[in-house]
């Protein structure tokens, strides 16, 4: 998939076809992870910043934002948001040969999830890269837990209402529609998209071997409806999330 003309074509609908982590981040740990980070006559990278939503968390925390995108169209829609102390950069992040400013701080809300395996490491380096010595990054990422822990709780409810697993509109899982070798790497289709998720395991080892120190590993969870298409009132926690990862630069 060329990624620079799908985020090109999807700029104008972008806020309807994108899940928003933001708004949906139950315990609002995103915005705590931030304010950790905050300094005021630092610098901030949003890396993979989209349309620019993260913004209005980032730009009172941070003297200097610089927003990177590889679709000129969302950096269009980003610079529409008229933060003074924001800079737009249109960057294919898979580059190895980027050029992008050091910086204190670097955030990136589910972008490091490429079906290519060595795109997504290329990105980890220049995170790395990017990152003055000292400096920090949060990373939000899919789960692979998550996905196994919602598809085991799918499979649940529909025993409790007395369907058996082979009677399942198999649509329920088309998610799993990739190759063996695409589920054991990690690569689920995602609205018919492959979509890299991570384990944690695999991203304690991913983030050390791009010279990231992991300084937390959290989960930044979601209602149910996020997963299931109208769940029962009563299904509670544990809730599906996406990984969030906290690193220093060695």
């Amino acid at each position: 998939m060329n990624e620079q003309q799908h985020w090109n074509k999807i700029a104008s609908s972008y806020n309807e076809e994108i899940f928003d982590v933001f708004a949906s981040d139950r315990k609002k740990i995103l915005p705590v992870y931030l304010r950790k980070h905050r300094k005021k006559d630092g610098t901030a990278l949003d890396f993979g910043c989209g349309n620019g939503k993260a913004f209005s968390l980032l730009s009172p925390l941070f003297g200097r934002i610089t927003g990177s995108d590889i679709s000129e169209n969302l950096l269009k829609v980003a610079a529409g948001r008229k933060f003074k102390n924001v800079t737009l950069l249109h960057r294919d992040l898979a580059d190895p040969e980027i050029e992008l400013p050091k910086t204190d701080f670097v955030f990136s809300c589910n972008v490091i999830m490429l079906p290519e395996a060595e795109a997504n490491t290329r990105m980890f380096r220049n995170i790395f890269k990017s990152l003055k010595k000292g400096g920090s990054c949060v990373l939000v990422v899919p789960s692979v837990e998550s996905i196994m822990f919602s598809s085991w709780r799918l499979l649940d409810l529909y025993r409790k209402e007395g369907t058996s697993p082979e009677d399942i509109d198999p649509e329920e899982f088309d998610y799993f529609n990739g190759t063996p070798q695409e589920i054991a790497d990690g690569v689920f289709y995602i609205d018919g998209v492959p979509t890299r998720h991570y384990t944690a395991p695999q991203l304690e080892a991913m983030t050390g071997e791009a010279g990231l120190k992991l300084t937390a590993l959290e989960k930044v969870e979601y209602n149910w409806e996020s997963e299931i298409a109208d769940p029962p009132k009563d299904l509670k926690g544990p809730y599906p999330w996406d990984w969030l990862v906290e690193c220093r630069k060695k």
